[in-house]
């Protein structure tokens, strides 16, 4: 699609409804030029008419018409027009005979009355003729008599007429609507100056350089725009920064095992003992495992953060997608001896999110009770319905997390000191992440019991939808 230019857009809505007036006006013109061009050719046609009626005089009661040259020069124009005269008598018994002129020349529907002109058109000789027929009293030496004069003209001179009156116009409008056009181009080059200029000063930036750009030069309309661009690029600073500071952390969460997975694979090949290669081999196993933990917690966080790829949000059943993430992790828990519990209060939870993360969410959560617990200890995961939300909640009687560092727990890579459990500190703030992005809230508290944490998420209900989920009251591993 082609790319539409702004000037000519403010342009067009500029001489578009300009030329329309033209328009309009040319044809209010051209009807005012045909009305001025037709009183004109009357006027004429009647004083040539009254100039031939002065001049009929009788002599021996018969009637003698003279035509003056001037009658007839009156109608000099450039158009070479023909004009046609007829005067005839209009006494009884010999009205209608011809005194001068043209016999044929048609005559009007209705005879002249009194003094009053009678305006007609007809046609003769194969032209159209505009005419005026008027009744003339001529004065005898023992009675009256009358004439009737009949004049008539075609109509190229009324044509040209017309047509110079209504071209002059047009040609002045014409010119007045180039004239706009030429100052309203100059006036949108000289307004559009600040705006090329503000394009121009983002295409010379660096892709580092994130400083607000200047609106003095910008009219007030534009600073709006201007604006919008400011607060974008503070936005995009502070995203570049978590970015640079995420990138940074990752490396150095990287770099421990890496180092470590170094030592033990030179110890590995180092060492003659089995017995000493098997645990330098096992320590590896653990190293890797603890590294691959850490990569798949990076990838998710690059999906849920700000900025990442956006997520398809559907109904999920909560308490299929708990079920799917406890099944992941019974190995887990057996290996620690631990008690993983289900209690779900209702047989589904419909809630809006992405079915993968909140099953990341359900992971990240009873993954991190389960390393931060002592073996042996006990893990539940509940769902229940709380006014318009569904409530997922994890406890566990571990160590807990003292009140002063539950607000830190959930900023990147952050780790309790002294937990002495293995972690890359990610967890809970993917768990933040994923909970945030679907219209949800976490919080840490007490348990009950007053040992341990509990971990309440509040999702709000959606609508059911085609997703079932079949769980049993309470299950144990």
């Amino acid at each position: 699609m082609a790319a539409r230019s702004l000037r000519l857009q403010l342009l067009g809505w500029l001489l578009i409804p300009l030329a329309g007036i033209v328009l309009v006006n040319t044809w209010i013109t051209y009807d005012s030029a045909s009305v001025t061009a037709g009183i004109v050719t009357d006027r004429t046609l009647l004083a040539s008419a009254r100039s031939m009626a002065e001049q009929i005089q009788t002599s021996n009661g018969v009637m003698e018409a003279v035509i003056p040259p001037s009658a007839l020069e009156m109608f000099a124009s450039g158009a070479a027009d023909r004009v046609y005269y007829r005067i005839a008598s209009s006494d009884p018994p010999s009205g209608g005979a011809l005194i001068a002129g043209y016999g044929d020349l048609p005559t009007p529907a209705r005879p002249p009355d009194g003094l009053s002109p009678r305006y007609y058109d007809a046609r003769y000789r194969d032209s159209d003729l505009r005419l005026v027929a008027i009744r003339q009293p001529v004065a005898g030496v023992a009675t009256s008599h009358s004439a009737d004069i009949i004049v008539g003209e075609t109509l190229g001179g009324r044509a040209l007429m017309i047509n110079r009156l209504w071209t002059a116009g047009f040609l002045q409008q014409a010119a007045l609507v180039l004239i706009a056009a030429v100052f309203a181009w100059f006036g949108l080059q000289r307004g559009l100056a600040p705006l090329m200029e503000l394009g121009r000063d983002v295409v010379k930036r660096r892709p580092d350089e994130l400083a607000p750009f200047s609106d003095t030069a910008l009219q007030s309309e534009l600073k709006p725009l201007v604006g919008a661009l400011n607060q974008y690029t503070e936005r995009l600073q502070g995203w570049s920064a978590v970015q640079r500071r995420f990138i940074v952390n990752a490396a150095h969460q990287l770099r421990t095992p890496l180092t470590v997975l170094s030592t033990q694979t030179a110890y590995a090949l180092r060492t003659t003992s089995p017995a000493e290669k098997d645990e330098a081999l096992q320590a590896i196993r653990a190293n890797t495992r603890q590294m691959a933990r850490l990569a798949n917690q990076l990838l998710t966080m690059s999906q849920v953060e700000p900025g990442g790829r956006p997520m398809k949000i559907q109904p999920v059943d909560l308490v299929a997608a708990a079920r799917r993430a406890l099944e992941s992790l019974v190995g887990l828990a057996l290996g620690r001896n631990m008690d993983l519990g289900f209690d779900p209060r209702a047989k589904e939870a419909i809630v809006s999110g992405n079915p993968t993360m909140l099953q990341e969410l359900v992971v990240n959560l009873v993954d991190n009770a389960l390393r931060y617990t002592p073996a042996g200890g006990v893990v539940t995961v509940g769902i229940e319905r709380a006014g318009a939300d569904w409530l997922l909640s994890v406890r566990d009687n571990g160590p807990g997390i003292a009140p002063e560092e539950r607000e830190r727990v959930f900023e990147r890579f952050y780790r309790v000191l002294g937990s002495g459990a293995e972690g890359s500190g990610l967890g809970l703030a993917i768990a933040k992440e994923i909970v945030e992005s679907s219209g949800g809230t976490i919080a840490l508290a007490d348990t009950e019991a007053g040992a341990g944490l509990l971990v309440v998420v509040r999702l709000p209900a959606a609508e059911a939808a085609d997703v079932h989920g079949q769980t049993s009251p309470s299950e144990r591993s």
